[in-house]
């Protein structure tokens, strides 16, 4: 019965491919949405400033993104927008890794991608092969606005500390005590669709016989909102050119290490801040 679902899946890719016009481009636009588990101290924080410290953390991680696609390249970046203002009363929100100028460019054809990153104020040009996600495609279906999209999984191992949220600086470890990094495996689960072939989705994911409208980690989910098709106003898709060339691995060495320093910095500062005061780093 598998076999046969399987076959089923791949005959309407087929025929749905088919059907669509070889030339063609189009935008997509994403809604990002992330769960947030935080436990905090009553004694220390009362109900209140709980609420406002949940509301600012949940509008932080909601953003808007837009890929611009055709049948080999893709743009993916976030939609620009004006800053919101820096909270007051104490509260501190530390986005490690994160920059406004980061686009996203893949070329499946040539299986490579180049991610133009700022991060701890410089900007990098990470340049690297296309990994090839093992995708096991699924029968189940649900419609996502006006298209038919399949589901499709594949499960990697991650590599997750003991806490990435902390408040005052504070975790159940020894005074100087790293927290160690251990594996998890998590599931990736993405809906696609084969009326708009082409192998390409929002973020890192790829390689699915059809856009992907839908994907989530378990604790973020991309949500495609609109697509359009061969706008009147052609699609323009360039690969950024500005920053430090580097590779995915080297990248993630540095950003390692940076963490690490901004840990240490942390916990030496811990001692010397107003009592009220509250940080909450993401990603540390």
């Amino acid at each position: 019965m598998n076999r046969f679902k399987k076959l089923l899946v791949a005959i309407t890719v087929l025929i749905s491919t088919s059907v669509i016009a070889q030339d063609f481009q189009g935008i997509a636009t994403y809604k990002s949405h992330r769960k947030v588990d935080i436990k905090l101290d009553s004694t220390q924080i009362n109900s209140d400033m709980q609420k406002r410290m949940m509301d600012m953390m949940k509008k932080q991680f909601e953003k808007t993104y837009k890929l611009a696609f055709n049948k080999e390249e893709s743009v993916f970046k976030e939609e620009e927008k004006l800053e919101a203002p820096q909270p007051q009363g104490g509260m501190v929100f530390v986005m490690a890794g994160s920059g406004g100028s980061d686009v996203l460019y893949r070329n499946t054809k040539e299986k490579r991608y180049t991610n133009q990153n700022e991060s701890f104020s410089k900007l990098f040009l990470i340049q690297d092969e296309l990994e090839d996600l093992e995708w096991e495609l699924g029968s189940e279906t649900k419609n996502i606005g006006d298209y038919t999209a399949y589901k499709a999984i594949y499960k990697r191992e991650v590599e997750v500390r003991e806490s990435g949220i902390s408040v005052n600086g504070d975790k159940d470890l020894n005074e100087g005590e790293e927290a160690k990094p251990k594996m998890e495996e998590i599931t990736i689960t993405a809906w696609y669709t084969p009326q708009i072939p082409v192998s390409s989705g929002p973020r890192s994911y790829h390689g699915l016989p059809g856009l992907i409208l839908e994907v989530t980690d378990g604790t973020e989910t991309l949500m495609c909102t609109k697509v359009v098709l061969n706008p009147e106003k052609a699609i323009e898709i360039k690969e950024p050119t500005k920053g430090k060339k580097i590779t995915q691995e080297k990248y993630d060495e540095i950003m390692e290490k940076k963490m690490k320093e901004m840990s240490e910095r942390f916990r030496s500062n811990r001692d010397g801040r107003d009592g009220n005061s509250i940080e909450i780093r993401i990603g540390g």
